[in-house]
């Protein structure tokens, strides 16, 4: 007989038990519980704000269990220790448990608040980890003692790396840059065999290590963030200036639902086609994409060409857009303009740093703190590795938020200050 929450995953459960199971009112294991309210509050937008609720306000001897236990869920591990959901008395319990990923530690590090810091340096594990210890190194709520105490466990733990030189303007960036994992699902990328190709096994892996997103996500169709006029221009549309833009979308999104049926119906035929201009090609891109599901989307994102990938980024469905960081034929310059989108999910531009290979390159380093959709914390942990003149640039950028702009004018004056004085 399948678990309660193997029924919610399919979608089978009635909606008046879902709202027993989001007030966790369902006659189920502890443990189960507290699966079935991470698994709704992650990733059911009726119940959702119910089962985060009930969370947060979870016997707190049932929470400490779970997040101590190995055997817990990633999910449910992962949704403890994000900054927004943390309960202080579990992040001990958290830190110590060899489940909790590196990279989910790192990423908590960065944003961590003062009691959590105090904590987390008291935490062998954290003491031991050069990766962790560095993006805590990038909290800007980190005490000067704190500052001090970080340097010397790293100093005793690697050699000291070279300085990024400020005057190479495609500089690589040290390892510190930027918190980074060791984990593989964040920080290795699927092989190429010899054929040049992407192997299947490394896309069922992705499918598999995701397999509840997807679950989640099955029938949703591809969706690019800030919608179709935006994704392939209006010259692709033509349309009058004075149209406002919610006709333009509607326009859009018909032009393409119709190319979609003409093209499944061309399909149905078997007709051999004539090779299309330049200019149709983007529409034979969008066609195929449109007719996928999100299992055949992953697998694009991870096999496709750089035309496909400059889309699939853009997709709404978050596993999809994170699966085209993994994909093994992705070049720096993707990354860097990947760095750079504002329509893109605030996942993806969290995901870079995450990469080690991503993050030697200083053009994606400065891309990320100069997008204004950047999270903050993100932004500010990355800003003391921006060279001098891109400082200056960065504090005089109107789009980015005033909090990240009087950080970089408080480092270019440091930084100018302190060369002035040589």
């Amino acid at each position: 007989m399948p678990r309660t929450i193997d029924l919610i995953r399919a979608s089978k459960l009635p909606s008046n038990r879902m709202q027993f199971a989001a007030k966790g009112a369902l006659q189920v294991p502890a443990d189960e519980n507290i699966e079935i309210l991470v698994y709704l509050a992650k990733h059911n937008k009726i119940f959702g704000d119910t089962a985060r609720l009930t969370l947060a306000g979870w016997d707190e001897k049932a929470s400490l269990a779970a997040a101590a236990d190995p055997k817990t869920p990633r999910e449910v591990l992962d949704y403890f220790i994000a900054p927004e959901n943390l309960r202080p008395k579990l992040l001990p319990a958290l830190l110590d448990n060899p489940s909790v990923a590196d990279g989910e530690l790192a990423k908590f590090a960065i944003s961590a608040s003062r009691e959590s810091i105090d904590a987390m340096l008291q935490c062998a594990r954290v003491r031991a980890s050069s990766i962790i210890l560095k993006s805590l190194r990038a909290n800007p709520y980190l005490k000067a003692e704190q500052s001090s105490a970080i340097a010397d466990l790293l100093n005793a733990s690697q050699p000291a790396t070279a300085h990024v030189p400020i005057a190479a303007s495609e500089a690589k960036v040290d390892e510190a840059a930027a918190p980074v994992s060791e984990d593989p699902a964040h920080g290795a990328t699927p092989a190429i065999d010899e054929a040049g190709e992407v192997p299947d096994e490394a896309v069922s892996s992705y499918l598999a290590e995701h397999a509840a997103e997807i679950a989640a996500e099955k029938d949703k169709p591809f969706q690019p963030v800030g919608g179709i006029v935006d994704l392939l221009g209006t010259d692709y549309f033509p349309v009058s200036e004075n149209k406002e833009m919610s006709e333009i979308e509607g326009s859009a999104e018909k032009v393409v639902a119709e190319s979609a049926k003409a093209a499944s119906a061309a399909a149905a035929v078997s007709k051999p086609v004539a090779a299309q201009p330049k200019s149709g090609q983007r529409d034979n891109t969008m066609q195929k994409i449109n007719r996928l599901d999100v299992k055949d989307r992953i697998q694009l994102a991870l096999k496709g060409d750089k035309e496909e990938r400059s889309i699939l980024i853009r997709d709404g469905t978050k596993v999809v857009a994170l699966a085209v960081l993994e994909a093994p034929k992705l070049s720096d310059g993707e990354v860097e303009k990947f760095a750079l989108q504002k329509n893109v999910l605030e996942a993806v531009l969290r995901q870079i740093p995450l990469k080690r290979r991503f993050m030697k390159n200083y053009i994606v380093v400065r891309n990320l703190v100069s997008n204004p959709r950047t999270p903050l914390d993100l932004g500010l942990g990355l800003m003391k590795h921006i060279q001098i003149q891109d400082l200056k640039n960065i504090s005089n950028n109107k789009e980015i938020s005033e909090t990240v702009r009087k950080m970089a004018m408080k480092l270019y004056k440091q930084r100018l200050d302190a060369a002035n004085k040589k």
